[in-house]
């Protein structure tokens, strides 16, 4: 069997082993959704920084890099300012200990908002634990030669056994394990790949347009990317989720400075690397056809190309791993999170008593394996990972993240107002991705879609808010910074 496969399949069953061992831990509702409210800010870093870079930065964000360059990092810094927002509202969520962002939605304006709220989170993270069992089955298609379909099945099983087992504790525990191996894997490959490809030398014979801020597009184009990964993380509701399972609000608020400087070093590397790697196979097969075009779905396999392909043994190993750290650790949360969503806002919410944690608990687990299978059948109907990505983010981002900011910064918004938001922000994303997919020429390209939904959802937010009374004090009251 080869190596590389042998040590890829040996780190899987030791992160499954841990999911396995932590399962004893979960005596509660608490223990399975938010790790009994435990986690130390080390922990919270790790298992925050492993849920943003995900598949939508190891395959999307690189094969955007390898077909753009260094424009790519619009897409990235989206999410970097966006976490540098959050650290002046996180303590605010821990304060609030509730268990989803839908809860929130629902405390601070009313059920409509929760079920519109907990809709998109679940629809918009099937998108996203469906690209992960994508890149997963792109991965060992490289490993094994296996076909991708049939491989992101598997890693759909696995991934389905690990959110299963434990909940956020094992998705916690595992993803200190994740965190280190990630970070050092991208990290070693980035000089090693550099010496592979021969040197700045070579990357320097990419065309000019690569090394510029926009590269071929313009500043509409760098806010169309820039905007979705912002509008994301503002409402990311695993991020959120995360921090309700925090140990208290200081952990919680420190855990977003180790984030930001993490995610700022991962994603840079990610995009370099691919970079590098482009400037090897700029104009070869199978990154471009006989025709000269580049490969979109190909193009985004570039950084476990280099891994398998180019860099030394051992280094590609690690970054074969980093890819697996990657993969899993954001399916794992997606899954849980959607799972949680639909336990709590819906199942719990409107059909069983809050306190039956056993048949909760089992619910859950059940609702894991369900949203797991329809992801995997639903990522199929995507051209591309970045299609998938930026659907799924503007869904989040334009359907949640206006109402929620509103919530924490600004006293007059009304419950109308919110709801109307989230629903204009959603129906716009949904719309414009049926009209893409029923029409013979798409309507928008993906990477435009949040501008018309975050720009209808904000208007509506403020026109209704302004029209429609204000809300009590005891609404707004405990979102604001000291209750003021």
């Amino acid at each position: 069997m080869d190596i590389y496969l042998i040590v890829v399949v040996i780190y899987v069953l030791v992160l499954l082993g841990i999911g396995l061992f932590k399962m004893r831990q979960v005596k509660s509702q608490d223990d399975f959704m938010v790790a009994g409210r435990k986690t130390t800010t080390f922990y919270l870093v790790m298992t925050l920084v492993c849920t943003w870079i995900g598949s939508g930065s190891l395959f999307g964000g690189a094969g955007l890099a390898f077909r753009t360059g260094f424009s790519e990092l619009w897409w990235s810094a989206g999410g970097w300012v966006g976490i540098i927002i959050v650290y002046f509202i996180a303590h605010r969520v821990r304060r609030i200990s509730q268990y989803t962002l839908s809860d929130l939605l629902e405390q601070r304006y009313n059920k409509y908002a929760r079920i519109l709220g907990s809709s998109a989170v679940v629809l918009a993270y099937m998108t996203i634990a469906g690209y992960q069992f994508r890149g997963g089955g792109r991965l060992l298609n490289i490993l094994t030669g296996i076909d991708p379909v049939m491989g992101g099945l598997i890693v759909c099983g696995v991934v389905i056994l690990f959110t299963m087992a434990a909940g956020m504790v094992s998705i916690i525990s595992i993803d200190f394990f994740n965190g280190l191996i990630m970070t050092g894997g991208v990290l070693l490959a980035l000089p090693l790949a550099l010496s592979a490809v021969g040197g700045w030398e070579q990357v320097a014979t990419l065309p000019a347009d690569r090394f510029t801020a926009f590269g071929e597009y313009n500043g509409i184009w760098a806010m169309g990317v820039f905007l979705p990964t912002l509008l994301l993380l503002l409402s990311e509701s695993s991020m959120y989720q995360k921090f309700f399972s925090a140990k208290d609000e200081s952990s919680a608020r420190k855990a977003v400075v180790g984030m930001v400087i993490g995610v700022i070093i991962i994603e840079t590397a990610l995009a370099t690397l691919s970079i590098i790697g482009s400037s090897k196979y700029n104009g070869i097969a199978p990154f471009y056809g006989s025709d000269g075009v580049v490969d979109t779905a190909t193009s985004e396999t570039i950084i476990l190309h280099l891994a398998r392909f180019d860099l030394p043994t051992f280094a590609g190993i690690l970054l074969l791993c980093a890819g697996v750290a990657i993969i899993l650790s954001t399916a794992n949360t997606f899954l849980m999170v959607s799972s949680t969503n639909i336990t709590r806002d819906f199942y719990q919410r409107f059909f069983r008593d809050a306190n039956a944690t056993g048949s909760l608990v089992l619910f859950q687990r059940l609702a894991v394996l369900v949203i797991g299978l329809l992801a995997y059948a639903g990522a199929n109907f995507f051209p591309s990972i970045m299609d998938m990505a930026f659907t799924a983010y503007s869904m989040v981002g334009a359907g949640i993240t206006p109402a929620l900011l509103a919530a924490f910064l600004w006293k007059r918004v009304t419950v109308a107002g919110g709801v109307a938001s989230i629903a204009t922000g959603m129906g716009v994303t949904v719309l414009i991705t049926i009209l893409n997919v029923v029409m013979e020429s798409p309507l928008m390209e993906t990477d435009y879609i949040i501008l018309p939904a975050a720009g209808a959802s904000v208007t509506a937010l403020f026109v209704v808010s302004l029209l429609t009374p204000a809300s009590p004090e005891e609404k707004w009251k405990p979102f604001m910074a000291n209750g003021k």
